[in-house]
């Protein structure tokens, strides 16, 4: 019996060490990605819930600095710069901290993102930018705090942070028409020497056309002003699939030289390689 028992402990104790007991988390993670115009915004945050609580004022004291959520930082992820307030925020990743009032709240955005709560030493060295907003209050109270993207334009979005009857709405515009004008101006000026070389580079891969992968290759040379060593020693390779070994070699030389100037060694063997074999 002793070793029966023995034997069924062996059994169940690594069962036991994988078990694990899983319980909602009182304030439930969210996350929001919204598109404004050109620009992805992503808000990863925690949801506290009232639960029969006076929440501002109360649980969250007016005047004092507030994580705006729970748990881990609020974080916000913009694509690209914004303009806030008159104020350039950086594309990257912020933390938001809040310092709610009654008729308005200040807005942080704060360049350390990996606190719990607040962090335990603020530096204002940190903060990439504050402005403050105006409150309103809710006829209805929100009973979990939210946070969404809201009064969509191409040109520019809201911030909308709400919770018991508190709302506030931070106006950002985003970069639309510029990147949008620099998109078209790319276009019609027409394909750069190093789409030239992605198209030929991949009819050589792929075995496709050779004589139009070797079109593309010389158009990517003559573009480019410093001639780069990948792109003639591709020119090589397309040249000696062609048969031509005596030009696969003299641009292989090329493609020698560049390479060595930049200490590129791997290009440096590869070349040396391809010209020792297509002397022979």
């Amino acid at each position: 019996m002793k070793k029966l028992l023995i034997a069924l402990a062996l059994i169940l104790a690594p069962l036991a060490s994988e078990a694990q007991v899983k319980t909602p988390q009182a304030s439930p993670k969210g996350y929001i990605k919204q598109t404004v115009g050109l620009t992805d915004v992503e808000v990863t945050y925690s949801r506290p819930g009232a639960r029969g609580r006076a929440v501002f004022g109360n649980l969250v004291p007016f005047g004092k600095l507030w994580r705006t959520g729970a748990n881990e930082n609020t974080i916000i992820n913009f694509s690209d710069d914004v303009i806030i307030d008159g104020k350039t925020l950086k594309k990257g990743k912020y933390a938001i901290y809040t310092v709610p009032r009654i008729e308005s709240w200040d807005i942080i955005f704060y360049l350390s993102t990996d606190n719990w709560g607040l962090p335990e030493n603020w530096s204002d060295a940190y903060v990439a930018l504050k402005t403050t907003v105006k409150e309103d209050a809710l006829p209805t109270p929100v009973e979990t705090f939210t946070i969404g993207i809201n009064g969509l334009d191409p040109n520019f979005g809201y911030l909308d942070l709400a919770w018991e009857n508190s709302h506030v709405a931070l106006k950002f515009e985003v970069p639309t028409a510029k990147i949008a004008v620099a998109s078209i101006d790319k276009a019609l000026a027409g394909p750069t020497w190093n789409d030239y070389f992605a198209a030929s580079q991949y009819l050589f891969q792929s075995n496709g056309n050779i004589e139009t992968a070797r079109t593309y290759v010389d158009k990517a040379l003559d573009m480019s002003s410093d001639k780069p060593y990948y792109v003639s020693r591709l020119k090589s390779l397309i040249q000696a699939k062609q048969g031509d070994k005596k030009g696969a070699i003299e641009t292989a030389k090329a493609s020698l030289a560049s390479a060595e100037a930049a200490n590129n060694a791997d290009y440096v063997k590869l070349n040396k390689d391809s010209i020792a074999e297509w002397s022979r």
